[in-house]
């Protein structure tokens, strides 16, 4: 063993214990320092690397168990597993992972005779599970007939400084969500919800620009929050000393867009709602919203039905989808059923707009449907359909002739004053997009955000607020339009069969004592 090998192993001067480290990561640190110590960089700007492992499968997977050749490569990667035996030292190396793939792993052998002692000893004292090493040698086959590399030299491209997960192990949820690049690394479930997602999401973009929507991009803070039921997040501007939202809905601004010509626009957008979180609600998530000039809602249910089928293919390869409660086939039909009479199907009692909330609110205490006593009649249809129908609407469904209640911004049915042309898209139980034949009459627009403003002055927090500058853009004049919004995170869940908290990458969680 050299003398540089061997000031490098010996612990002559330990760093200080930190009480906050584990042991491990106490070692590692020590380490890290006497790499410092010795002339090592812990982490060098840059390290050899000719292919990547994915490049080496593809280039020499054919060889047999104990076939080598004179070929020289350097490759790179995060040690996910190691043992040091004497003279021969074996190493998986994880490449990252691309859209390509999910995080390939290639051996590394190091041996003596290959790599002389200094190295051989340094790698033994220096490397750890977790580290990033760039290995450069020849490719061989392995006697067990494992594709690897034979070392010739080796370079430490970072070290890490916390241990990894045990990756035979699963990890909890909780560590998952809170420690999602470790999850990375240790699951391949992890990587392929992340090339899913970038896979659903390449594909709306797809299908759209193939039907010629324009992709467009709306603010994020906002003077007046609209376009939805919801309760914002509300921030304040400094440079302007005014107070602010951020957006809880795409709608306003994409239809100021169409004011100004744009037939058919859309966006990908974050949207931001100040309420609960569950398996199915997060506070921040992923919304598309699409706006179709001379459209209506079922132009615009057609598209989204594309969508979404396209997404499938792109994702899964099928659009057959297997679920706790059954098989779901996005290729079958896709029903539409009207609100009312569905009810009334399924309660045994025909439930018609003039259906007092009296006998509503009875029906809800039967079912245990929860309820506010002050709700009116729309209101309670609605909350009795979304408990009582909607979980049993396994395949597509898009409910239509809602209640005006429903949606402020859609337009009146044409053949019933008393609904509104709106539908839900009802898969697997859950809502997955909604969408309309747009409200473009100012005057009636007016008067129902004025509605909703009064709503929001006497202490509602999901009411919208009275948007001059939006109604000033209708009285311009806006096309007829159809308009859809399809949440990601739940298209993610419906296509995975995971909650939304593994569909986002990401997802705000509380805070851990």
């Amino acid at each position: 063993m050299s003398a540089g090998v061997a000031n490098l192993i010996a612990v002559t001067e330990p760093t200080p214990v930190n009480p906050s480290l584990s042991e491990q990561e106490q070692v590692r640190h020590d380490k890290r320092a006497r790499l410092l110590a010795s002339g090592v960089a812990p982490y060098p700007i840059g390290v050899p690397r000719t292919h990547s492992a994915a490049q080496v499968h593809a280039h020499w997977g054919h060889l047999v168990a104990g076939e080598e050749t004179t070929d020289v490569v350097s490759v790179s990667g995060r040690v996910v597993f190691v043992r040091n035996t004497g003279k021969l030292c074996f190493a998986t190396l994880q490449d990252g992972f691309t859209a390509a793939d999910s995080g390939i792993r290639l051996q590394v052998m190091l041996s003596l005779a290959e790599i002389g002692e200094e190295r051989l000893e340094a790698w033994k004292a220096e490397v750890d599970l977790g580290d990033f090493v760039s290995v450069t040698g020849r490719v061989i086959s392995s006697k067990r007939g494992e594709l690897s590399v034979l070392a010739t030299e080796w370079t430490l491209a970072s070290k890490a400084l916390r241990p990894l997960p045990t990756l035979h192990k699963e990890l909890g949820e909780e560590t998952r969500v809170r420690q999602r690049y470790a999850d990375l690394v240790a699951r391949p479930e992890a990587r392929d919800m992340v090339r899913a997602r970038a896979a659903v999401t390449r594909s709306i973009r797809e299908t759209l620009h193939a039907e010629g929507y324009l992709e467009i991009e709306t603010p994020v803070l906002q003077l007046v929050h609209g376009g939805a039921a919801a309760r914002p997040f509300n921030t304040h501007l400094n440079a302007f000393d005014i107070d602010m939202t951020l957006r809880i809905a795409l709608e306003l601004f994409l239809k100021r867009a169409m004011v100004g010509g744009a037939d058919r626009v859309y966006e990908i957008g974050r949207i931001f709602r100040n309420e609960g979180i569950d398996s199915s609600h997060s506070a921040e998530f992923t919304m598309l919203e699409a706006y179709q000039a001379w459209g209506d809602q079922v132009t615009i249910a057609e598209m989204t039905q594309r969508v979404i089928q396209n997404a499938a293919d792109a994702a899964l390869g099928t659009r057959v989808i297997q679920t706790e409660a059954g098989e779901i086939n996005l290729d079958g039909e896709w029903e539409w059923k009207p609100v009312y009479p569905t009810l009334s199907a399924t309660l045994g009692e025909e439930i018609t707009p003039e259906t007092p909330a009296e006998r509503l609110r009875a029906i809800a205490s039967a079912h245990e449907v929860p309820f506010d006593p002050t709700w009116p009649a729309q209101k309670l249809v609605m909350e009795l359909f979304g408990e009582i129908v909607e979980p049993g609407l396994l395949q597509p469904t898009f409910v239509c002739d809602y209640p005006p209640i429903a949606q402020p911004l859609a337009r009146q049915h044409r053949s019933d004053p008393d609904l509104i042309e709106a539908w839900d898209l009802i898969i697997g139980g859950v809502e997955r997009a909604t969408g309309f034949s747009e409200l473009i009459d100012p005057v009636i627009q007016r008067e129902r955000l004025v509605a909703q403003s009064l709503k929001a002055a006497a202490g509602d927090p999901e009411a919208m607020q009275l948007d001059e500058d939006f109604l000033a853009a209708l009285e311009f004049g806006a096309p007829p339009m159809g308009g859809m919004g399809l949440g990601l995170d739940r298209l993610m869940m419906l296509l995975t069969g995971h909650g939304i908290r593994e569909t986002i990458l990401f997802p705000l969680l509380k805070p851990q004592s």
